[in-house]
């Protein structure tokens, strides 16, 4: 039997999942941008958005940073997303930001479907994690990511546009928000332009931690 298609992002209070958009967004990570104020502050609220999860012996494990590392529910949901993930899809923008910025060795360790107009040839990484271009459009990319997870689920992996565009589409079976105490007064908000039409909720979970507040929900069709 298939599994489901979900996503999982860390948001601040206000309900943000990034940080403003900076110009030199498509060099951000190249050594001569490090000193341009608006990079530091995107990076700065990017790393305090998601200080949950680095003390965590499940990131430490991924990444390969040695042993180590904290126990409890936090690194246990973050293990636990990774484990039921089969193959992800996400978009163009995501990508290329990532491409700068993951290991040789990238953090998904499954197949990964990236909606593009980009005509790319499949992308092999070490420990496991292919790329692979999708040029017509989210239906096709999630079909494919179906077939490569089996009875394991897909993840919508971001960004933000990318998660909203299934979202809409009715394609999404349940999300997670990990709420992050931290305000961004700008950037890029989950929600922003959903079809509250067409979409019902049902809480399944929440959890607070010491750090974060995890709350899960299942998508429904909502009655017109």
């Amino acid at each position: 039997m298939a599994g489901k298609v979900f996503f999982s992002v860390s948001m601040s209070l206000d309900g943000f999942v990034a940080p403003e958009s900076v110009p030199v967004e498509d060099e951000l990570f190249a050594p001569e941008k490090q000193d341009d104020p608006d990079v530091q502050r995107w990076m700065a609220q990017w790393m305090e958005l998601h200080q949950w999860i680095f003390p965590l012996r499940f990131f430490r494990e991924n990444l390969k940073l040695g042993e180590g590392g904290e126990e409890g529910r936090d690194n246990d949901i973050a293990r636990e997303t990774f484990e039921r993930t089969g193959a992800s899809v996400m978009g163009k923008r995501m990508f290329d930001l990532g491409e700068q910025s993951w290991p040789e060795e990238a953090p998904f360790h499954t197949p990964v479907f990236v909606v593009t107009h980009t005509k790319r040839d499949p992308w092999e990484r070490p420990g496991g994690t292919t790329f692979h271009f999708v040029n017509d459009g989210i239906e096709h990319a999630l079909d494919q990511a179906r077939d490569a997870a089996g009875d394991r689920d897909v993840r919508i992996a971001g960004g933000g546009a990318t998660i909203l565009e299934h979202l809409n589409a009715g394609l999404v079976d349940e999300f997670s928000i990990t709420l992050s105490p931290v305000l961004f007064g700008t950037g890029t908000r989950l929600f922003e332009g959903v079809d509250a039409s067409r979409v019902a909720l049902e809480p399944v979970r929440s959890e607070p931690s010491s750090r974060v507040t995890h709350l899960t929900y299942a998508v429904h069709p909502r009655s017109r």
